[in-house]
This record gives structure tokens, C-alpha cells and sequence, in this order.
């Protein structure tokens, strides 16, 4: 509620006289630049005054007509000298006080940032497309007036709830824990966006969304599924029956019905998985890029196509892997070592994005030679999901007498796909791929959320699943049983099926 927190006290030193104005011109002219003129003027007036720089996070004194470098702290020198105590980051907008040292929030002044934003997006034709959300004053109403709102705190278990095995579901449960712990899809559903054009009692969706309200509700007895099952049967009728099923298998079908159940934006049922806007499409649909290169005339035929999940082969002993860097064999990537000589989810992952020679059983008809001739494939990432429900292992090696045989796979918390990524491919392919350094470019990180694990024979097997509650909680959940567990826990299980989100969204 309003006045409940103590906002800065060096901001009343700033609103005397027209101070509004005044800020509103500051962010007119040198923060959000509406129009072409204003950017020209931005761009030539926004300088440091000490050392003439444009970049180096370029703040204005509130107080005077001074723009200094915050990263060389000439802003601050500025300050101290003059005791100017608040400047606006020219990026970004935010105000910043150098006595609290930490940028503030004031309400008034916030609201005329916005203002002015809007203003700005208005005169370059943007929109709202990027506003932030914001309650409306009915929201706000109701959230007064409900004295059942739920604090989330750092030990609150909440969201965790144990699921009745109905006879061998337990590749149902495993999957549904994985799912309603995916962080997007329950902000979706939790905040009723599904709007359903079917008859309720046959949406799978619907049933999702119900099941969230159920893990979300608070309740502590053990969740019974079955309605969620007879609808599973109902619409993926290859999963009927209770025979023990895979949960790889169910995942894939559980997504292409909630996918086929799904209306995008355009109110259009979503037929077309390459075209489709529907919350499964864009929390797990990635673009898997494929290179056929000639062996002749070294000519490359590139297709994408839509994945939701990457199932990964385990590298033999002999499998020739592209290099992490120019020198080593030693080296490590997302936190795994290469020298205990076990087999890490990296090189997983590099021996399925590996050029591979398809042989002249199965050659292709080059567009270039005009016939057909040997060739070599290669896969990489063209677009990353936002969750990379990844990694099906194929550890199902046979023996004999049938027996699942387990290999152990190392697999980090956090996981960089930069290296799988096609734009990293061409360096990779002259030698020259040397992993990245920046630990500001975020965009292809992820972290570990759920793994889920089979013990075992294929007919008779058990599954259960870990799943992350908050950043470094874990939690073991065992079909109506859920029990505290230790990253240790987490990353010595087997890992059949790991699931990672990304660490950072953007805008499309």
C-alpha cells in the first residue's frame, strides 16, 4: 500500500519550485528522445564533461547542466564537489542517488518517466508493446480486501504437492511435477489466460489449469490425477492402458494436446506447429538447424525445423568431437571437468551438433552438381527455447535379459548452449571457437529446474522426480511422497530427462 515504505530522503532537496518541468525536459531531451531531432541533439550534446565519452553509462545531473561517466566516476566526482545528489542514467532512466548510493524509486517521479516514455514510443510509432504490467485499481481492490494472500517466503512450500500413483502412472506423475514447477507456464496459468473454445470436460488444458489451482492452493494431502489420466487416454490413445508407459513419450504427447488444445493470438486453432503462438509453442518450441554440405562443390542446403525436445545419443570412447578450445583437452565448459574421463552432458550435446558423414548409401541430390553425390550433415541450434525440455538420453541399451543398463551422465545447474548455437559454427569449423568470457552476454544461459530419473527394468521401473521449489531448494518427489533433497542429490542421479529454463527473457 501507498506510504508504507520510506522512499529516499534526498528527493524532497529536488522538488521545489518547477521541478516536474524540469524533469520532464531532462527526460525529453537526453533520456527518451522521442523524435528524430531530439535523438540528433541527444547525440551531440550527451558527452561527458570530463573526459568527452558517450559511453561509460552517461548520467545528467538533476540539479545542473552536467553530464558525467557513472563506470569512471566522473558523475560522482561531480556530485560529491558540487553536492548535486541526484542524476538520471541516460539509458535507462533510472535516478540515482550518490548520499543512498542506489538508484531510487519515487513515485511522482516514476509516473512522469512513463509519461514521457509513452510520449517517445508514441512519435516512433512503438505503441505499448513494452509497457510494464501494472494492476488496475480493481486488482488493487481485491488484493486489499482478501485476507487469504499467501506470503511467499525462501522456505514456503507451497506448489509442492504429492500425486496418487493409479496403477504404473508414475511416468504421468513424474512429468506432471516437472511441468507445474516450469516458472512460465504457471505464471500462465495462474493468472487465468487460458481462454477455452472446447468443451471444458475435454480440454486437456482446462485440466492443466485446474491442476495448477490444485498445487497452488495450499492443500498438503496428496493430489489424486484422474481426471487428467482419462483425458490423456481420451486424446493419446497409444499411452491407454496400465501398462508402465515412458515418460519421455508422455511428455511429447502431454505437449502436442495441450499444443492442439491451445488457440493462438489470432484466435485461430493452432494447427501448425511452425506458425503457432500458443503458450506450449513459445515456452518450448525451439529451431533446430540442419546443413547438408556437398562433398564436391561444398555447397550447403540448410532446412529448420520446430523441436521440443533434443534426445542425445551417448558418445562412444572413439567419437571425434569438434574442440572447446584451441588447446585443450582439459578444458571445461559449463562447470564440467573433462579430465575424470566420465561423459558430461557437454559432450552429449557436441557429439550430436558434430558434422557427420551420411556415406555413399545415402547420398542427396546436390542443387549445385545437379546429381547425386556424398555429403555431410550437421544440426545445430537456430533458436532456443525458452525451456529446454532436453535431453531424452538414449539409455536404453539392451542386454540379454532385457535390462535397462545405466550410464552415468554428469550434467551441470547451469548450462551455456552459446557453443551449440549455429552462429557459433563457423568458428567452431576454422579452429577458432574459444568460449565466450563475457559474463554479461546472457542469452543462451539456463538453469536446472526439474530431473527426471528411472530405476529399474523397462517393465517394471520407477519413476520419480526432482524439482527446484526455490533457487537452491530441491525437493524429491516420489508419486504421493515428497521428501527435501540436496543439489547432491540432484546432480548424482541419473538425469533421464533434465529440464532447464532460461535465465533471461526478451522481447521477440
Amino acid at each position: 500500500a501507498d506510504g508504507e515504505v520510506a522512499g529516499c530522503p534526498h528527493v524532497n532537496g529536488f522538488k521545489v519550485d518547477n521541478w516536474k518541468q524540469n524533469l520532464r525536459v531532462i527526460y525529453q531531451c537526453f533520456v527518451w528522445s522521442g523524435s528524430a531531432e531530439t535523438r540528433k541533439r541527444k547525440a551531440k550534446s550527451c558527452i561527458c564533461h570530463m573526459c568527452g565519452a558517450h559511453l561509460n553509462r552517461l548520467h545528467s545531473c538533476l540539479s545542473c547542466v552536467f553530464f558525467g561517466c557513472f563506470t569512471k566516476k566522473h558523475i560522482h566526482e561531480h556530485a560529491k564537489n558540487k553536492r548535486h545528489n541526484l542524476a538520471v542514467d541516460l539509458l535507462y532512466g533510472g535516478i540515482y542517488c550518490f548520499v543512498c548510493q542506489d538508484y531510487i524509486y519515487d513515485k511522482d517521479m516514476e509516473q512522469i518517466a512513463k509519461e514521457e516514455q509513452r510520449k517517445a514510443w508514441k512519435l516512433q510509432g512503438v505503441g505499448e508493446k513494452y509497457s510494464t504490467w501494472e494492476p488496475t485499481k480493481r486488482e488493487l481492490e481485491l488484493l486489499r480486501h482478501n485476507p487469504k494472500r499467501r506470503k511467499i517466503t525462501t522456505n514456503c512450500t507451497i506448489g509442492l504437492r504429492g500425486l496418487i500413483n493409479l496403477g504404473n502412472t508414475c511416468f504421468m506423475n513424474c512429468i506432471v511435477q516437472a511441468l507445474t514447477h516450469t516458472p512460465l507456464l504457471r505464471d500462465f496459468f495462474l493468472s487465468d489466460r487460458h481462454k477455452c473454445e472446447m468443451q471444458s470436460n475435454s480440454c486437456l488444458v482446462c485440466e492443466m489449469s485446474q491442476l495448477f489451482q490444485e498445487f497452488y492452493s495450499g492443500h498438503r494431502s496428496p493430489h489424486i490425477p484422474f481426471r487428467l489420466l482419462h483425458l490423456v487416454w481420451t486424446h493419446a490413445r497409444h499411452l491407454a492402458g496400465y501398462e508402465q508407459q515412458d515418460a519421455h513419450e508422455f511428455l511429447i504427447a502431454a505437449l502436442d494436446v495441450l499444443h492442439r488444445h491451445c488457440k493462438d493470438d489470432n484466435g485461430k486453432k493452432a494447427n501448425n506447429p511452425n506458425n503457432c503462438n500458443c503458450i506450449i509453442d513459445q515456452i518450448f518450441t525451439g529451431g533446430l538447424q540442419s546443413d547438408v554440405t556437398c562433398q564436391v562443390c561444398h555447397g550447403v542446403s540448410t532446412t529448420i525445423d520446430p523441436f521440443w525436445d533434443i534426445s542425445l545419443d551417448l558418445p562412444g570412447s572413439s567419437t571425434p568431437f569438434w574442440p572447446l578450445s584451441p588447446g585443450g583437452d582439459g578444458s571445461t565448459l559449463n562447470g564440467e571437468s573433462h579430465l575424470s574421463g566420465a561423459t558430461t552432458l557437454t559432450d552429449c550435446l557436441r557429439r550430436f551438433t558434430r558434422p557427420e558423414h551420411l556415406g555413399s548409401s545415402a547420398k542427396i541430390k546436390c542443387s549445385g552438381c545437379h546429381s547425386y553425390q556424398e555429403s555431410t550433415k550437421q544440426l545445430t541450434m537456430k533458436k532456443l527455447p525458452i525451456v529446454a525440455s532436453l535431453f531424452h538420453f538414449k539409455l536404453m541399451s539392451y542386454s540379454k535379459l532385457r535390462r535397462k543398463i545405466p550410464t552415468y551422465v554428469s550434467f551441470p545447474l547451469e548450462l551455456d548452449m552459446t557453443p551449440f548455437m549455429a552462429s557459433s559454427k563457423e568458428s567452431r569449423m576454422n579452429g577458432q571457437y574459444q568460449q565466450s568470457v563475457d559474463v554479461f552476454n546472457n542469452d543462451n544461459k539456463y538453469s536446472l529446474f526439474a530431473v527426471v530419473n528411472h530405476q529399474g527394468t523397462l517393465e517394471s521401473g520407477h519413476y520419480t522426480t526432482f524439482i527446484r521449489q526455490h533457487k537452491d531448494q530441491w525437493f524429491k518427489c516420489d508419486d504421493a511422497v515428497i521428501t527435501k533433497a540436496s543439489i547432491k542429490d540432484v546432480l548424482d542421479s541419473e538425469g533421464y530427462l533434465l529440464f532447464y529454463h532460461k535465465q533471461f527473457l526478451e522481447y521477440e
